[in-house]
């Protein structure tokens, strides 16, 4: 039995379900954990509390830049103009899109894995929950929240496109969920400098949590407002 928040979640699949020694007598009937209704009840109650995620350690942004040779007339402040010139994101594509989000609301990245589906679902976005090392979280789709089209194959390039999906995992403060992305390139820094307005031919759900575009690689990159992200997945989860 595990304590999450004012949750209590039994979570018997670390122990006797497939995670562990497998010896509990309901895998003869459903095979696996994500079949079995003990499963689906604690599902659903993690989508009526969020479950604190695992604290690890925050993206260091001062890692991704290289840190300039001294010289007798760098001073602090200098220093600190440097690394205020530009902000750190993780760059992942979903479709035909490349986006951007803040490297300090990721926990981690993973492989993708199988996503348990949750009847009366109340948002489409909602995808359901997946297990992340033994944790249950909220999987949600960013792609019907911004509004994506799919992808058409016409408007593929090949150079930029290579299908590697993984799973996303963010987080900001206790309020933590996951999205499937087909492409993760890397962390990515832009200049301030380099924003540009939104299109006005983006969706109304991409317009509202697009901060700016930047160039990168020939193409331009949306890069997202963080907190109106975690805003709309908590409204989508009322």
């Amino acid at each position: 039995m595990r304590e999450i928040g004012e949750i209590r979640i039994d979570d018997c699949w670390n122990r006797i379900g497939v995670r562990g020694d497998a010896s509990c007598e309901r895998l003869a009937d459903y095979v696996r954990c994500l079949n079995c209704p003990v499963f689906e009840a604690a599902a659903a109650k993690l989508l009526d509390q969020p479950m604190p995620l695992a604290e690890l350690p925050r993206h260091d942004a001062r890692a991704a830049t290289p840190t300039p040779t001294s010289t007798p007339f760098d001073s602090s402040a200098a220093r600190q103009s440097q690394q205020q010139a530009s902000e750190s994101f993780l760059v992942f594509r979903i479709g035909s899109e490349w986006l951007g989000l803040p490297t300090r609301i990721f926990k981690r990245i993973v492989q993708t894995r199988p996503v348990h589906t949750l009847p009366h679902r109340q948002h489409r976005a909602v995808l359901g929950v997946v297990n992340v090392q033994g944790e249950l979280l909220v999987c949600l789709s960013l792609a019907h929240l911004l509004g994506f089209e799919p992808e058409s194959s016409t408007a593929r390039d090949d150079r930029m496109h290579v299908d590697l999906p993984r799973l996303l995992v963010v987080a900001r403060d206790e309020e933590h969920a996951v999205f499937p992305v087909d492409q993760v390139d890397g962390v990515q820094r832009f200049a301030p400098s380099a924003f540009h307005a939104p299109p006005a031919t983006l969706s109304p759900g991409a317009a509202a949590h697009t901060r700016a575009v930047a160039p990168w690689r020939g193409i331009s990159v949306g890069l997202l407002d963080a907190d109106a992200l975690f805003d709309t997945l908590n409204r989508s989860l009322g």
